[in-house]
């Protein structure tokens, strides 16, 4: 009887924690459905549906240049992050060389310094090499980002592969790079997979240094900032907000979807050693 009522506290606390958990998801869907939303009026169950919002968003608003911009952005950050960090990776964790363990405790450092004490540095720094307004700049402020993070918890993963395995590849006559693509490489991919999502979330979701370093270029806006001017002074047009946050979301969650099979174990696997 006690556990019973044990099992039955459990699913009311879950289901609670669902709903808690749900309900903005499902808000922001709904209202974006919803033809009274932008004047603030959405109820918990659309009164009138239609895809005005949506129209709007991804016409007059602009939103589908913001979201080519955004996954050209992400894109690269995440492609040119995981090679340099694998490969920066290895090099920490197979090879001895003079100051290793100081660019071990540099790069650990780095992920200590509070973002905001870095724009005016890293807008200097980009104004200098010419990059303001251009989405290549911002690609190298997000992989000064996401690298020191990328680097620290790759090499757990390359420390935990057995060097006897390499070994067995080069005496059956794989060469470097045979052995880094049909050894190495499988063993590190769930955290190759779980990198890329910490890279794919930060040059999605930022605003801060893409605001200050695309404030004089519209047509290279992503969508963290697009998001913005569907926002007033005075008012706000919600069913637009509700529609553009949707549109992000669904980039997103494919990604989530593509790598979802290998990012539980990676998140995990590269703390066994290192």
């Amino acid at each position: 009887m006690r556990r019973r009522k044990g099992n039955l506290v459990k699913g009311v606390l879950v289901a609670l924690l669902l709903v808690f958990t749900l309900f903005p998801a499902y808000w922001m869907v709904a209202s974006s459905f919803d033809a009274q939303a932008s004047s603030g009026g959405q109820s918990l169950l659309p009164k009138e549906f239609t895809l005005d919002n949506y129209r709007f968003v991804l016409s007059e608003g602009g939103f589908g240049t913001f979201l080519r911009n955004s996954v050209i952005v992400a894109f690269f950050t995440v492609i040119v992050s995981g090679i340099v960090a694998l490969l920066a990776s290895v090099a920490v964790a197979r090879f001895k060389f003079r100051f290793r363990t100081g660019i071990l405790i540099l790069i650990l450092t780095v992920q200590m310094v509070p973002l905001e004490a870095l724009v005016i540095p890293l807008f200097v720094q980009v104004r200098d090499l010419q990059m303001l307004n251009t989405l290549l700049g911002l690609v190298v402020v997000y992989l000064a980002f996401s690298l020191p993070f990328a680097i620290w918890m790759l090499r757990g993963f390359v420390a935990a592969v057995p060097v006897e395995l390499e070994e067995a590849a080069y005496l059956d006559g794989a060469s470097w790079w045979r052995m880094f693509r049909s050894v190495l490489l499988p063993l590190v991919a769930p955290g190759l997979v779980a990198t890329s999502v910490f890279s794919f979330i930060v040059a999605w979701n930022e605003f801060i240094f893409a605001m200050t370093l695309l404030g004089g270029a519209t047509e290279n806006y992503t969508v963290a900032i697009g998001l913005k001017q569907f926002f007033g002074v005075h008012s706000n047009d919600w069913g637009s907000v509700m529609a553009a946050s949707t549109i992000i979301t669904i980039p997103v969650m494919i990604f989530f979807i593509i790598v979802q099979r290998k990012l539980s174990g990676g998140l995990v696997a590269g703390a066994v050693k290192g």
